[in-house]
């Protein structure tokens, strides 16, 4: 049975990554080179604010003051952000596809160890396949016209991971019910380490998909 202090905890991040995800995206688009793109990614971002609803409701269902709960996590995840500001479309792209594709990940692990409903929630927020797969297709299409970018994204892939496991362990300091719970689960299916191969062989296998070297 999880805590319900880590339940509140785990919702608050996810629910402030999901409001800041759809800030980011909604500013991305403006990056897209046309309204196609453009509407693509906005639609993204709908998604996103959507998601944040439903956890926002489910966190005062739980008895958690929605706003108060989010608030020790938007200093991390704002500095996140602010560090892995996209220059490009390119680049807005990689932090789509390899950004939320590892914190789905970590995620979708975390949420395997939670009590219901709050399990079926929080693998139901998470991203849309075909957003993946639009990202995944776009990356593909520009190394293909220019090969020399599969360089640049690479570095930049790995930048972006660097810098969200640099906060995740800082929101993890800060938080030791929620680090509790990670470390729960991670034993419950074997170690942290391994909780960390398996993100790092997904993380590797969604690189790899795209062209891109890890």
């Amino acid at each position: 049975m999880s805590h319900p202090e880590a339940v509140v905890d785990l919702l608050a991040l996810l629910a402030y990554a999901e409001l800041q995800a759809f800030d980011q995206m909604a500013t991305d688009a403006r990056l897209a080179p046309d309204l196609r793109r453009r509407a693509m990614l906005s639609e993204m971002a709908a998604a996103e604010i959507v998601n944040y609803r439903r956890l926002e409701s489910r966190l005062a269902t739980l008895g958690a003051e929605p706003q108060a709960a989010m608030r020790p996590f938007t200093e991390a995840l704002a500095d996140y952000h602010q560090q892995t500001e996209p220059k490009d479309w390119h680049e807005a792209l990689i932090k789509a596809y390899v950004g939320d594709g590892i914190a789905d990940d970590f995620y979708r692990e975390v949420a395997s160890f939670l009590d219901s409903p709050d399990r079926q929630l929080v693998l139901e927020v998470l991203h849309d396949s075909r957003y993946a797969e639009f990202a995944g297709e776009e990356i593909r299409s520009a190394i293909a016209a220019d090969p020399k970018l599969a360089n640049r994204l690479s570095m930049w892939a790995r930048r972006l991971v660097g810098e969200g496991l640099s906060q995740a362990q800082r929101v993890a300091a800060d938080h030791p019910a929620l680090a509790m719970l990670i470390i729960t689960a991670a034993n419950d299916q074997g170690d942290i380490q391994g909780l960390f191969k398996r993100l790092t062989a997904a993380h590797t296998a969604r690189m790899a998909t795209v062209g891109l070297n890890n």
